[in-house]
């Protein structure tokens, strides 16, 4: 398809000087951008930065890292709800211990 006049984010280009010494125009693709944290927003350490068709050529093994929420969360954020999982875990154990020792002590 030819390129459009208009100035559009699809439509970039540089003007490149030829070892003929012509100007010419390359059309620049858009700019990747790093897939996010879902819950801190922060770039995710060991996912490329890439188009969305481009994830599609590239291996699982590269998309991804290998822990839990891996490819969606970062290791601050797993940490912290695996943390949260278990101290609310803990709190129904003492809530249910508490129960038993006041039913206990009628």
């Amino acid at each position: 398809m030819a390129q459009r006049p208009y100035n559009t984010t699809s439509n970039r280009r540089r003007v490149v000087k030829t070892p003929g010494g012509k100007l010419v125009y390359h059309y620049t693709k858009k700019l990747a951008t790093a897939p996010k944290c879902g819950d801190c927003g922060v770039g995710l350490p060991g996912v490329p930065a890439l188009r969305p068709r481009q994830y599609a050529t590239i291996s699982k093994r590269q998309k991804t890292v290998r822990r839990a929420y891996g490819g969606s969360r970062c290791g601050e954020c797993v940490k912290s709800r695996i943390l949260r999982a278990f101290l609310v875990e803990e709190a129904k154990i003492v809530k249910r211990v508490i129960k038993s020792q006041q039913i206990g002590k009628k």
